[in-house]
């Protein structure tokens, strides 16, 4: 893996621990994007209600990694500091390759019982946070992360539901390519994204994507525009 991406504890923290953290990453950071919103990837942005990431909010992605990386690249080659809270699998060097730039980037791999603190303690000094919570997290605790995010300006990507969340992010009709006649190796992706904004008038938006293309590239299949009509509850997609 690469070396370039700072990963700060491989340990669940303790109090002093989580402490220090918030100075170390003040220290490595020396500034901080102080625009209310952030543009992400091109073929996701125009998907999203505003059509990019927005500072104080947070987005839930439904169990694909590389969605999330594809939503953090944008904010990330931009200059925006990143951290990644309670993901081990995390793929560094998969998340260089789609263009997350790892010498901005913070890894805190194990928080444990230290979740919430730990996320604070980041989300107080980094533009971007993306965590996989625990598989229990309270009303409370999510209230006061919600209350920090908009305080501090950062904004939460989290891979898994999210009590009201800005907008959700979900994968459906993968395909691979790659393969033939039993020979070759797997070597891109299709994929239709489907962004639910919180808002009633944020209709759900769908595009078909490669995640990624055989050139490891994030971008739309065609130059389809996003699309959906909600009517009566149902959706359904159409040509726009």
């Amino acid at each position: 893996m690469p070396q370039s991406a700072a990963t700060l504890s491989s340990t669940a923290p303790t109090l002093e621990q989580v402490r220090d953290l918030q100075g170390r990453i003040r220290q490595m950071q020396a500034t901080k994007l102080e625009t209310r919103s952030l543009h992400t990837h091109p073929a996701i942005a125009e998907l999203l209600p505003g059509g990019a990431l927005r500072a104080g909010a947070t987005y839930s992605v439904d169990g694909s990694t590389t969605l999330l990386m594809a939503l953090l690249a944008g904010p990330s080659s931009a200059g925006a500091w990143c951290g990644v809270v309670g993901m081990p699998d995390f793929g560094a060097e998969a998340a260089a390759r789609f263009g997350i730039d790892l010498d901005r980037l913070v890894l805190i791999p194990h928080p444990g019982d230290q979740w919430l603190t730990v996320t604070a303690a980041v989300v107080d000094v980094l533009t971007v946070v993306v965590t996989r919570p625990p598989a229990r997290t309270s009303d409370a605790n999510v209230a006061r992360l919600n209350a920090r995010l908009r305080q501090r300006g950062a904004t939460l990507i989290v891979l898994g539901g999210w009590p009201l969340s800005e907008a959700r992010l979900s994968i459906s009709n993968s395909r691979w390519d790659g393969l033939g006649a039993g020979r070759g190796y797997l070597s891109a992706r299709q994929v239709t994204v489907t962004v639910t904004g919180r808002n009633t008038m944020d209709y759900p938006q769908s595009a078909r994507l490669w995640l990624p293309d055989p050139e490891e590239r994030f971008r739309e299949v065609s130059d389809q525009r996003p699309r959906a009509i909600q009517e009566r509850g149902i959706v359904r997609e159409a040509v726009g």
